[in-house]
């Protein structure tokens, strides 16, 4: 087993003023290899802090230590400094280096500052781990069968050196011969709760058979992370494959990707294969679906706009509909939300309309029409129709759960569209 330890460096993390997502990203994708950290640790920009943890690294063994922070041009970036100490070595300039740290300031047409000089000084027993999107390099340094490996915090710096360079590395240093092969496979759902999910399951036991698999619950649905392991790598594939097929045959109708996949990119290329337009009308979700939607790059090609008819005079003044409606059924209810995808449809010239309207809390709910309520509802071809939800009291779960339940349910739509 190679002990693995993953070190964040900032003050802003330890004060809670930023998530640290760093650490996560890498404990996944560790994982995926079969490597499991064994520690994880923040510490603020402290030297002998650090200090502290790579001499642990030493004492215990830890064979891949992994640092995010502390590497750009200011004060409180400390941990070259630090490793410097700790391997009693030099800084000497690289040219590479520099010359990437100056494209990049000539492409922003900004003159860089002298400061920056300093992200092209590398320790001299190095070895620099590119950085494609920024201008400090991630640095590799070795002692006693042990790698350290500092990177940016940048996140999205982090995880471009973490795919290109990083696991590579590791799997060339640590994974040549493996006694086990694991494989692993997260299967994505929506539309249902956790409990329910594990009742239709059935027997876990069975289903495993030894192997691993965890319940991710999170306001878009429920993530089913499934981890096998097989003394070839053909064993543990055809586990992996096992554990799935059976997966799909309990739970198919509400898994709806995996991995990495997002809704919102699924839906656009059922769109796009199908040639369909769509436009929306969103009241309770305030624009968060037609911002999910125009995420994805080239969502022009069927997205053509959105009315965001929050205030009941949207409704009547831009959707047109009826007063007298929105007066009898009220603007949370099923015949306005069907009201509202037909109208957004006809006004932007859209093949398909969808809408939402609701209580997204945390006031404004009644006896008849709690805080969670929620309508959505989808017009396509000659079909119209909506859906009836209960969320729960959070406004802020609401509203997501609400645009994650609408693309859903016109994702089925244009599955079993001819």
């Amino acid at each position: 087993m190679v002990k693995t330890k993953v070190i964040s460096i900032g003050d802003e993390i330890l004060i809670g003023q930023i998530v640290n997502t760093n650490s996560a990203f890498i404990n996944e994708k560790l994982n995926c290899l079969g490597i499991k950290v064994k520690k994880v640790v923040t510490i603020g920009d402290n030297r002998q802090d650090l200090l502290d943890e790579l001499n642990d690294s030493i004492i215990n063994d830890y064979q891949i230590n992994l640092i995010t922070g502390g590497l750009g041009p200011t004060h409180d970036d400390i941990t070259k400094p630090i490793l410097l100490e700790f391997f009693k070595d030099e800084l000497i300039l690289d040219d590479k280096v520099l010359e990437k740290v100056k494209s990049i300031f000539a492409k922003r047409n900004v003159v860089m500052p002298e400061t920056n000089i300093g992200q092209a000084m590398i320790p001299s027993k190095s070895k620099v781990i590119w950085n494609e999107y920024g201008t400090a390099p991630g640095i590799l340094m070795e002692q006693d069968n042990k790698i350290f490996i500092a990177m940016p915090g940048v996140p999205f710096e982090m995880k471009a050196m973490i795919e290109n360079s990083v696991l590579p590395l590791i799997k060339e240093k640590y994974l040549g011969n493996p006694e086990f092969y694991h494989k692993s496979k997260t299967l994505l759902t929506a539309g249902i709760g956790e409990s329910f999910l594990f009742e239709k399951i059935g027997s876990i036991d069975n289903l495993l058979q030894g192997q691993k698999m965890a319940f991710l619950p999170s306001p878009l649905g429920v993530r089913l992370r499934i981890e096998v392991q097989g003394r070839t790598e053909l064993e543990a594939e055809s586990e992996l494959q096992r554990i799935e097929k059976m997966l799909y045959e309990k739970i198919g109708d509400y898994i709806y990707g995996q991995n990495d996949d997002l809704l919102e990119e699924l839906v656009g290329k059922l769109l796009v294969e199908k040639k369909l337009t769509i436009a929306a009308a969103e009241s309770c979700t305030g624009g968060i679906i037609s911002g999910r939607i125009t995420d994805v790059p080239g969502s022009s090609r069927y997205f053509k706009g959105s009315i965001i008819s929050y205030a009941n005079e949207i409704k009547e003044n831009i959707l047109q509909i009826n007063p007298d409606l929105l007066m009898d059924k009220g603007a949370v209810s099923s015949e306005v939300a069907v009201d509202m995808a037909v109208r957004v449809r006809k006004f932007l010239k859209t093949d398909i309309g969808i809408s939402a309207t609701g209580i997204a809390g945390p006031t404004g709910g009644t006896e008849t029409k709690p805080v969670g309520l929620v309508y959505i509802a989808i017009s396509l071809g000659d079909k119209t129709y909506s859906k009836e939800l209960f969320l729960g009291d959070n406004r802020h779960r609401n509203r997501i759960r609400a645009a994650q339940a609408t693309l859903e349910m016109l994702r089925k739509e244009l599955l079993i569209l001819k």
